[in-house]
């Protein structure tokens, strides 16, 4: 993987990354991937609050895309972090595995009952 000026890596939790959350940011020409890895839950959620807050006003007309191929839980709390951003941005979000696309499933059915 190659790492420009543009990327930002956050890693935050134990040496195990069980109880870890790993944010990455890309940010590209017409398009800010945010890449989750870990636990989406307990002080974390606080911390993808806290990098949305740095990185929204970046976004402009790009679009967000959320890769949550590698998240392995999300509580309630981390879920509804998730949905605010997708209410936000109505972002992309890359699930390929059962878990995530159960994860975005939950995410955005609950913007479909507010509209």
């Amino acid at each position: 993987m190659v790492w420009h000026t543009s990327c930002k890596r956050i890693w935050r939790g134990s040496r195990t990354g069980q109880d870890t959350l790993k944010i990455t940011i890309q940010n590209e020409d017409k398009e800010i991937g945010m890449t989750l890895e870990g636990r989406v839950a307990g002080p974390w959620v606080a911390e993808l609050s806290r990098v949305w807050v740095d990185t929204a006003p970046q976004l402009g007309n790009k679009v967000l895309s959320i890769d949550l191929q590698n998240v392995i839980y999300a509580d309630a709390a981390g879920k509804q972090v998730l949905r605010d951003i997708y209410a936000q941005t109505h972002a992309k979000l890359v699930a390929i595995s059962p878990w995530a696309k159960y994860l975005a499933e939950e995410i955005t059915q609950s913007q479909a009952q507010v509209r």
